[in-house]
């Protein structure tokens, strides 16, 4: 700036504010200090803008993997929300930094507040994390977690109201005749946990006996989903239908039933949870619990930048939708 400043014979503050587009320079001085800026490979280095204004402009979003280390980015759940979080966040003129931490050790979180490389976080799930979170929480106010309110949170969540989803998808199966209903998920993840509270209030106000084959472990990976729909299948329980906790489990327990000869929803009627993009897409279309990932997205970058302005606002939690397509009913 000193050197741009000798050439056009003006001030080291006045090109400083020339270059940042500042009103109070006339437009003709801006437009002279710019080529001049131009002509000599004059960039602005933002970083050290930032480090001046004590602002990176940028949001770090962060996925947490402790839970399941194999999951990937392009799973569709990760694809649909990241995209709905970058076109917020790029709305107001912010960068991004991605974030997948596999297999967190103690004191993660606070390594990424230390580096300074982000104004606010924003954590896609909860994994197995949620007393790291709570510990970051103390000290740190910028950051808003997708996931699920827990007693004694201290963290700012917004998320679906997991238990009335798995409610409402357990409801409908049985209101269309089936009566040995499954379950597919991790109930020891926040989210699935009350998913699974869900299910199990649906089924005893059904007066429901439930076999405990019925109820089986499953993790989000198409992989680990696979084998956890064949050893359900191949266990004897026999299931007329299945609450799965992520469409990618859904749709790969509705594969796993055509190896052995059965189909969705005549042998066993299915629902999913997210109501991914693929969801209407498969054979057949996937009946699946609706989270509103553009209103959530919006919603989460809104209250983290209330939060970045200093204002301690509470989270928000989300009434999903039951979508109903042919996987679940004849």
């Amino acid at each position: 700036m000193a050197d741009i400043a000798r050439m056009t014979g003006v001030s080291i503050s006045t090109v400083s504010r020339a270059l940042a587009g500042s009103p109070l320079i006339p437009e003709a001085t801006r437009e002279m200090i710019a080529e001049v800026a131009r002509s000599h490979g004059y960039v602005v280095n933002p970083f050290a803008r930032g480090l001046r204004m004590k602002r990176t402009q940028t949001i770090g979003v962060v996925i947490p993997l402790g839970h399941e280390q194999r999951q990937l980015i392009s799973d569709p759940f990760f694809l649909e929300m990241l995209g709905h979080l970058a076109d917020e966040i790029t709305l107001r003129g912010y960068e991004i930094l991605l974030s997948k931490i596999v297999a967190p050790k103690p004191g993660w979180i606070d390594a990424l507040i230390q580096a300074q490389r982000t104004d606010g976080l924003v954590f896609i799930g909860q994994s197995d994390q949620h007393a790291a979170l709570n510990a970051s929480a103390q000290s740190y106010d910028q950051m808003v977690v997708w996931g699920a309110h827990l007693p004694n949170q201290d963290y700012c969540t917004v998320g679906a109201d997991n238990a009335y989803g798995g409610y409402i998808a357990t409801r409908h199966l049985i209101d269309q005749g089936r009566r040995r209903i499954a379950f597919l998920g991790d109930p020891s993840l926040p989210e699935i946990g009350q998913r699974h509270a869900g299910y199990l209030r649906a089924c005893q106000e059904a007066g429901l006996t439930l076999d405990p084959r019925l109820d089986a472990p499953a993790h989000f990976t198409a992989e680990t989903a696979a084998e956890a729909a064949d050893a359900l299948l191949a266990s004897g329980a026999e299931p007329d239908g299945l609450f799965a906790t992520s469409d990618v489990i859904a749709m790969e327990f509705i594969k796993a039933l055509g190896r052995v000869g059965k189909s969705a929803p005549t042998d066993v009627a299915v629902v999913g949870f997210d109501d991914s993009s693929l969801a209407p897409l498969v054979s057949p279309p996937l009946s699946s619990v609706r989270q509103d990932l553009t209103a959530a997205a919006r919603i989460m970058i809104d209250l983290l930048f209330r939060r970045i302005d200093g204002e301690l606002v509470d989270g928000v939690q989300m009434k999903p939708e039951l979508v109903v397509r042919a996987s679940s009913s004849l």
